[in-house]
């Protein structure tokens, strides 16, 4: 199969591409724009497997997403603008990016006749949850910028299935952690700061809840999906590892060896979503599950950003 992989210069998408490449014989195209967080190091030793191929392109543009579509079987479109943060500062490029770059991927991949679609969301979506856990069925209730252009563009792909029959499917993911993130985002911004003896920043009181999901699992449940899922489906992918920001702070402080005199309250973020909870039990049905424990997988992230400062330091200085 010739998979064509979005934004897969980033986090997720870079992970994905090495888990394709590792685990099957398929041949992987990846497409990116090559913006703040796509990072051509991201897929440093892919280029020696004659089965990759990068494309520099922009999902907004028409004419480069036709000509390097064609010919594949399905695509896997991880491209998005994905920082909260940023989003409120910015929200123009969330919306054009999230929801009309998802609208030409979908609207040229119906006239090349890919065999599978498979659009990456987020938990994000559904909005906050005081108890309990949402399914793929609940309604959506996005309250920032980023989680509504991702709704949006969730609408958008399965729209092109309804009216086009485009063989659509969606998975929306907790969050995600472990080697190649921006270093913007919380846990490798918190390791980061650390490693240089910075202070790190928690939100508000810090007992918002999060689930988190160690990415290599989270590439092999997308795999599932694009391989096995029901077409016109979506399928929760979570790690069951559902801990307040404080705790998770504490967790990174205490394998780096500090104390909490380390964490800088701050402001809280506008919008901020009190917890997020996710049922996987339909991925799960497919045969997938989580497998790393979250201390492990942690540790492991700590690590690797720890033994890897040549790849994000430069990124630090570039966005500081």
């Amino acid at each position: 199969m010739r998979l064509f992989v979005t934004g897969a210069a980033g986090f997720i998408g870079s992970n994905y591409a090495r888990h394709v490449l590792e685990t099957s014989d398929d041949s992987v195209t990846v497409f990116d724009a090559l913006t703040y967080a796509g990072n051509l190091e991201n897929l440093a030793g892919l280029d020696d497997d004659p089965r990759f191929t990068f494309v520099k392109g922009n999902i907004t543009d028409r004419d480069a997403v036709t000509a390097a579509l064609d010919g594949h079987d399905a695509v896997v479109h991880f491209a998005a603008e994905s920082h909260v943060d940023r989003s409120i500062a910015s929200p123009d490029e969330f919306v054009h990016t999230n929801c009309d770059g998802t609208n030409v991927m979908c609207d040229v991949a119906r006239h090349v006749g890919v065999d599978r679609f498979l659009h990456i969301s987020t938990d994000e979506v559904y909005g906050s949850i005081e108890e309990g856990s949402f399914v793929e069925t609940d309604p959506l209730s996005p309250r920032s910028p980023y989680s509504a252009s991702k709704a949006g563009s969730d609408l958008i792909a399965l729209s092109y299935h309804s009216t086009y029959g485009l063989p659509v499917l969606v998975t929306r993911s907790s969050n995600n952690f472990g080697p190649y993130q921006f270093p913007e985002k919380v846990i490798p911004l918190f390791v980061t700061n650390l490693l240089e003896g910075k202070k790190v920043p928690l939100y508000g009181d810090g007992m918002n809840v999060r689930d988190w999901c160690y990415v290599e699992d989270n590439c092999v449940g997308v795999d599932m999906v694009l391989r096995n899922g029901a077409i016109g489906e979506i399928y929760n992918i979570g790690g069951g590892n559902e801990v307040p920001n404080r705790y998770l702070t504490d967790s990174i402080l205490e394998i780096l060896g500090y104390d909490e005199s380390m964490i800088d309250y701050v402001e809280d973020r506008l919008g901020h979503d009190r917890r997020y909870s996710i049922d996987i039990s339909k991925a799960q049905a497919l045969g997938w599950a989580p497998t790393r424990d979250f201390r492990e997988a942690l540790e492991a992230t700590v690590a690797w950003y720890r033994d890897n400062v040549t790849w994000w330091e430069p990124l630090k200085r570039r966005t500081a």
